[in-house]
């Protein structure tokens, strides 16, 4: 339980909520698994969803496990009255949360912050640092994932402000909505952590959603721990490097070429921005490549041989995963690990240029361009083009934000990287 919080529904990008010490482990008590193919598989199936940021929707086979799926959180964010795909397509929203707290609020182990090395509970805050909008067709064959870069600076709804970086929706909304409950007279720390967080998934798919211009019909959500504890589980992932890299914010150092990565390298690997050519548009590059590569390594009948492994698998997903209410992960994944030849591309969504808004360093972005690209990738027949302003003259415009244009070339979002192009060589 949270026992003291911050100024009630207080917002700063470096959220300080203090609470308890010791980490919650929480879940129903499982089944064993019975044998070790059948585990093989449900290992594949829990990191095709319950790892979103590590594998997102990879689409690897499930088996007998429906027990499993009362493990995991679930929430209702979505809404009832979404809009969803049709014909068969779905699209999958990955959020990674920068977070130094479990799922409920509390204070992580010192021992685990200091294999993060990001530093303590008062650092971070619930930014959506990490944004992946998965497409999977009808046949379920040519999966396309887009991510999304943080510091895009987006229109919201429903906070307080008109205009914010996309990953800020979160935390904004989920620190409104405590303020409003406290201000109602709730004083639950376990009540209002659970509120607002709901408040901020829903606001972020709301976003998400009005700048793609496509519905979303599932989500799901890991943190910062959740992505360490998944590494861990894994096992070791391998990457490369087009050159080596030494920064002591992130403490990724790594020489050219190929490694195996530790859990807190893993961490290390997909967090890096200082220090890069195209600074956060290559850690988005950075974190593809992760997927990617573990995606391969599970595809490697020997990589989970021991029930061991499995169960760590397992026990993280569980612990540290979110995923949209109504999600029949059984049916869903068994589904998926019946299409043979599957492939998945990921690209990062075009920047225009950086900027400083508020003295904040921003991405423009082109939200109708934006809407066009997602909608082609995806099978959609484009929304009428219409004349946007750019996120910084509209900001000005309104006196929402003093903006300061760069004259600088277009940032580069990098080639699509692909599941069938091995372990992929990155910046």
């Amino acid at each position: 339980m949270v026992q003291a919080r911050v100024a009630a529904g207080e917002y700063v990008p470096e959220w300080r909520i203090p609470g308890a010490a010791t980490r919650h482990r929480r879940g129903p008590a499982r089944q064993p698994v019975r044998r070790q193919s059948a585990g093989l598989k449900l290992a594949r199936g829990v990191v095709a969803v319950a790892s979103v940021v590590t594998i997102a929707a990879s689409g690897l086979t499930w088996a007998g496990t429906h027990h499993l799926v009362v493990g995991f959180t679930v929430s209702s964010a979505l809404g009832v009255d979404a809009p969803h795909s049709t014909g068969g397509a779905e699209n999958i929203l990955l959020m990674g949360l920068d977070t130094r707290k479990d799922l409920h609020g509390q204070d992580l182990p010192p021992d685990i912050l200091k294999q993060l090395h990001a530093g303590d509970s008062s650092n971070g805050g619930y930014n959506t640092n990490t944004m992946i909008l998965v497409h999977i067709p009808a046949d379920r064959k040519n999966i396309v994932a887009f991510s999304i870069p943080r510091d895009d600076l987006v229109d919201v709804q429903g906070v307080d402000v008109p205009q914010a970086k996309i990953k800020e929706a979160y935390g904004r909304k989920k620190a409104l909505t405590e303020n409003e409950l406290q201000a109602a007279g709730v004083t639950d720390p376990s009540e209002l952590e659970t509120r607002g967080r709901e408040a901020g998934r829903a606001e972020t798919i709301k976003t998400v959603r009005a700048l793609t211009g496509v519905p979303i019909d599932r989500f799901a959500e890991i943190s910062l721990v959740g992505f360490y504890d998944l590494a861990s589980a894994l096992g070791g992932v391998k990457v490369c490097l087009k050159h080596a890299v030494s920064d002591g914010y992130s403490d990724a150092h790594f020489s050219a070429g190929e490694h195996t990565l530790t859990p807190a390298q893993s961490v290390a690997f997909v967090r890096q921005r200082h220090g890069l050519q195209n600074g956060d548009l290559d850690r988005t590059h950075r974190q593809q490549a992760f997927m990617l590569s573990a995606l391969n390594q599970l595809r490697d009948a020997g990589t989970f041989t021991d029930l061991g492994k499995i169960t760590a698998l397992v026990d993280a997903a569980q612990r540290d995963v979110v995923l949209s209410s109504g999600w029949d992960l059984a049916t869903w994944a068994q589904e998926m690990g019946t299409v043979p030849d599957q492939r998945i591309s990921f690209s990062t969504l075009p920047v225009v240029r950086y900027d400083t808004v508020d003295g904040q360093d921003v991405n423009i972005v082109d939200p109708a361009a934006i809407r066009a690209r997602v909608q082609r990738a995806f099978g959609m027949r484009p929304s009428p083009a219409r004349k946007v302003v750019p996120a910084a003259t509209a900001a000005s415009a309104t006196d929402a934000a003093s903006a300061t244009v760069v004259d600088a070339p277009v940032p580069d979002s990098g080639k699509p990287v692909t599941s069938d192009s091995g372990v992929p060589c990155v910046n």
